[in-house]
């Protein structure tokens, strides 16, 4: 048995997890609830025949930029990313845009139409943190503890430098949209990138989700997988199978079996029970609880129980009998476009509301311009989604915000409702339903305030370890968090194979959460 291992949910996680297993030697067995792999990187036919949409997640930064993920050599595999005109556009009135490109000239050239010099701005700002990309990304997106990258960082931007750093970890990205840019509509284009990580632009801590995620695009583009999400699922899928391992769909585990402090296997809902001296759960906290029927410590279960989730989802998916007819052309050669108008029509749309604003704040994606395998000779795919908060009862009436959505969408591109042949409306209730780590419709896998980011999923000396022995946690709801690229899965991996190797009465003894911390507003991790 102790060459043996569980993997529970075979998202990106898990799937990162069961290879890192199985690369180890390993016998590895994924065990995934729903009727397929990938978790929520997927691509079905949602609204019509042959228009294929992504059902969750879509575009993919982070998986490009993924140290985990280039060592799978997924291309291998069937992967191959295909890269729009432009990342992004932000829309605005008057068929006026900001737009990220992979090229700092072309994008700093966008932002010099809207006021002079904010393009150069720009350029100044973000020169020295893509010369040290590696360093950058290897702070943010490594497991816990990060210390490689801000080492790197503190050898190659100076003492300056990183301060500067850590200045932009800790502001809110309205402060530094209000330093680097005269134009209210090259702050919005700003702000924009913060609320991938749902970060409100005043909040202290969505300075530095901005950036990244424009640092990102710079040095790795946005890309999206040929034919779909669910490419890149099907890749790791591959990889895993190459290696030996097993992915078990519609096995739906219910409880972990512990003997000892020891983890011994899992038990799925059919009444199988799979043995294994190390199981990595990919799940969200309350229901690691839940699988562990009352074998983990008191203490811990009260920090798992504080854990936080993020707010709740509306998305729409459309099938069009043509591109979204944008006014501006920069938004025309956009595989991301983000709606919502200036900088103060933005901060208003993403204050805490008990309802879904008239102008909603809108993340909008259309992969089939660059990707024509997505629906039939010229026709398109497209989605869009908005957030609000969890427990106010916006969402209940999904045909009004799906109203709203494309209202929006219509003011900066006139013509687009006659081009929409079908439509599919989810919920908060509908996403958690189809996924359960999509926890009352949180997309990101909890909330990202400052303390869930640096202690996450509790504070531990070890996000992944958890007091029985030979069980880890590899889901969004470890460090470094959302977004798909399977460190969280990764490192979870490779904590418990150390563990495993080590004589069980000379191994580590089981690392209790510390004493809870004061909740801090701030930092988010962008979640694309």
């Amino acid at each position: 048995m102790s060459g043996d291992a569980v993997v529970v949910g075979a998202g990106p996680n898990g799937l990162a997890a069961a290879i890192t297993l199985a690369e180890a030697g390993r016998r590895v067995t994924v065990l995934e609830a729903a009727d397929h792999p990938g978790g929520a990187v997927r691509t079905e036919e949602l609204t019509l025949p042959g228009f294929h949409h992504d059902t969750y997640s879509a575009v993919y930064p982070a998986a490009a930029a993924s140290p985990v993920f280039a060592r799978f050599e997924l291309e291998r595999h069937g992967l191959r990313w295909i890269h729009p005109g432009a990342c992004y556009a932000h829309v605005l009135d008057e068929g006026r845009a900001g737009a990220l490109y992979r090229s700092l000239d072309e994008t700093a050239a966008a932002l010099e139409q809207l006021h002079p010099g904010d393009g150069e701005a720009w350029r100044r700002f973000a020169a020295p943190y893509l010369e040290h990309f590696g360093a950058v990304r290897d702070t943010m997106l490594a497991g816990f503890p990060p210390v490689g990258g801000p080492t790197r960082l503190v050898a190659r931007l100076g003492l300056g430098g990183v301060l500067g750093f850590a200045r932009l970890v800790l502001m809110p990205a309205d402060a530094l949209g209000r330093e680097l840019f005269a134009d209210p509509g090259a702050r919005a284009w700003l702000y924009g990138s913060a609320m991938h990580g749902d970060t409100p632009p005043r909040a202290a801590g969505s300075a530095v989700a901005a950036a990244y995620l424009n640092f990102l695009g710079h040095a790795v583009g946005w890309p999206s997988p040929e034919g779909g999400a669910g490419r890149l699922a099907d890749a790791l899928v591959g990889r895993l199978r190459e290696l030996g391992g097993e992915v078990r769909t519609g096995a739906r585990v219910t409880r972990l079996a512990v003997e000892r402090g020891r983890v011994t296997g899992a038990q799925t809902a059919d009444g199988d029970r799979v043995s294994a001296g190390i199981v990595v759960a990919t799940v969200m906290p309350h229901a690691l609880l839940a699988l562990c029927d009352g074998s983990l410590p008191e203490r811990y279960v009260r920090a798992l129980g504080r854990y936080r989730y993020g707010p709740a989802t509306v998305k729409v998916d459309w099938a069009l009998d043509g591109p979204i007819p944008w006014a501006s052309e920069h938004a025309r050669r956009a595989g991301t476009v983000h709606v919502g108008g200036d900088a103060d029509e933005v901060v208003h749309a993403t204050q805490v509301h008990d309802h879904a604003p008239e102008r909603p704040f809108l993340l909008l994606g259309q992969q089939s311009l660059a990707d024509p395998s997505r629906a039939p000779a010229g026709q398109h795919t497209a989605w869009a989604y908005t957030h609000g908060p969890r427990e106010s009862g916006w969402a209940d009436d999904l045909p009004a915000v799906a109203e709203r959505i494309e209202a929006q969408v219509e003011r900066f591109a006139p013509g687009f409702r006659d081009r929409i042949l079908a439509r599919r409306v989810v919920g908060p209730r509908e996403l958690q339903a189809r996924n359960a780590n999509l926890v009352g419709g949180d997309v990101g896998g909890g909330s990202y305030g400052l303390d869930q980011v640096v202690f996450r999923p509790a504070p531990s000396l070890s996000p992944y370890r958890t007091p029985i022995r030979g069980l880890t946690l590899g889901s969004a709801a470890a460090f470094p968090g959302g977004a798909v690229h399977g460190v969280p899965g990764h490192a979870a991996a490779r904590v418990a194979l150390a563990e495993d190797r080590m004589p069980l009465l000379g191994g580590l003894p089981a690392l209790p959460a510390l004493p809870g911390l004061p909740s801090l507003p701030g930092l988010r991790r962008p979640r694309c």
